[in-house]
């Protein structure tokens, strides 16, 4: 049961890292991709997964539960992240990010109830991803050549290595493992799994069904988005007709807060 629990919870993290919506850059930059024949194979493995297996879920997800419900989930795993983007911020020396991400990771904390609420955006301190991947690129390290694993999804040797560093650095993971809280480690990537691709799922869905080569635009997509989230900028002050996933931020379809 626990070897059945990791391998979902690892499949659906990944397979959501493929919800970037974008079309291929306009530049016709190519990017790297040395293995391409063993990558297409993986994503035609990880496509047959996200079907069968996480559409229909995050299908439930987002058409049975009230919106509220969705913000809530939302807002407490965006929460939960924080002290990865705080960490970064400072590895990166901007102190700027950094005191935004403390903020927010304290008032969400508190005055959000333990996150559920993001408090700290309506007080205008708004939610800024970084993680090691993006810190590496910061301190000079090359991409590498690109990869698509069905565990892991589109990315790069560097994207690769700090998605393991985060993992490892994340503060939440250690207090579950020295608890033994296993569902904790496995239920919060399957839930954040399946909140982004709910998000994402009408841009997602349309730019599947209309691509004609859906592997060559998720790969550009990801280099794309990937260059975007280093310089910092928002994905859609480049290309403005679309947008990014990107963890922890806000997706295609944003977060409502409750109403009364």
């Amino acid at each position: 049961m626990k070897s059945t629990a990791k391998t979902i919870a690892c499949a659906v993290f990944a397979l959501t890292l493929t919800g970037c919506a974008t079309q291929p850059p306009a530049d016709g930059q190519a990017v790297a991709d040395p293995i391409e024949p063993f990558n297409r194979a993986m994503y035609q493995v990880h496509d047959v997964l996200d079907q069968a297996v996480i559409r229909p879920a995050a299908w439930t997800y987002k058409n049975v539960l009230p919106g509220q419900v969705q913000y809530y989930v939302h807002s407490f795993l965006t929460n939960l992240g924080e002290p990865i983007v705080f960490l970064n911020n400072v590895l990166q020396g901007d102190g700027e990010r950094a005191f935004n991400t403390f903020m927010r990771f304290t008032l969400n904390s508190t005055f959000g109830l333990a996150g559920m609420l993001d408090f700290a955006g309506e007080a205008g301190f708004e939610a800024e991803p970084e993680d090691f991947g993006q810190t590496l690129a910061v301190w000079g390290v090359d991409d590498g050549p690109f990869l698509f694993l069905p565990l892991i999804g589109p990315t790069n040797a560097r994207d690769l290595t700090g998605r393991v560093v985060d993992s490892f650095l994340d503060p939440f993971n250690h207090i579950a493992r020295a608890h033994d809280a296993e569902g904790f480690l496995y239920g919060r990537p399957i839930a954040a799994g399946i909140d982004r691709r709910a998000r994402l799922m009408p841009t997602y869905d349309d730019m599947r069904a209309s691509s004609v080569d859906f592997y060559a635009t998720l790969r550009s997509a990801y280099a794309q988005n990937r260059a975007a989230q280093i310089r910092n900028q928002a994905a859609g002050d480049m290309l403005p007709d679309y947008n990014f996933d990107m963890p922890d931020a806000d997706d295609a379809t944003p977060a409502t807060p409750p109403t009364n």
